[in-house]
């Protein structure tokens, strides 16, 4: 029982909440679900004190256990594999953006200059709340592959494992998130 003395679950809400709150509704854009998701993270960490190791620090095990636990909800909310066929209003494929012949963007969707090169912050105020919207509007596994390559930084073997993805599936997504976060930048940035 050495890890109790490391760990101090009476200071937790006090010194990790408001963190644990910003990693959930950074991931999940639902601050009810956040504050679930923190409070069954306390929970959970109160009902495994003793598999804690000391290896780390007891922000990043509460951490740890929050990642784990948003990616249930990834996985709950997107339903497995068919919402990989799912485009963006029904409107964006592949192939309205490139030519057939070569894999080359067509002319008419060629990426342009999106007019941030200058650092002005309310500018990049204005592109980021659009970005947010854009990524907001992604189907929900798209929004889960995405967030956890692009936010989490995690490995393709382990996004795979997570949300039950082969390889291909998951680049066949994240190029359509790609694609599509692209045509809604250009259409409102």
């Amino acid at each position: 029982m050495t890890n109790l003395k490391v760990l101090d679950p009476q200071r937790w809400v006090s010194s990790h909440a408001d963190y644990l709150y910003s990693f959930a509704i950074a991931r999940i854009d639902d601050e009810e679900l956040a504050r679930d998701l923190v409070q069954e993270t306390f929970l959970s960490a109160l009902e495994r004190i003793d598999h804690f190791e000391g290896r780390s620090s007891e922000r990043t095990w509460l951490t740890s256990i929050l990642k784990n636990k948003v990616i249930d909800v990834y996985r709950k909310k997107s339903g497995g594999l068919q919402s990989i066929t799912q485009h963006l209003n029904g409107d964006v494929d592949d192939a309205d953006f490139f030519e057939a012949e070569n894999g080359h963007w067509k002319e008419e969707y060629q990426p342009r200059v999106f007019g941030i090169e200058q650092y002005d912050t309310l500018a990049n105020k204005e592109f980021n709340a659009i970005l947010d919207n854009c990524i907001k509007k992604l189907p929900v596994l798209w929004l889960s592959v995405f967030t956890l390559r692009y936010i989490d930084d995690l490995a393709t073997d382990e996004i795979c494992t997570q949300l039950h993805v082969t390889a291909a599936n998951f680049w066949v997504i994240i190029h359509r998130a790609k694609v599509n976060l692209r045509a809604c930048l250009q259409k409102n940035w």
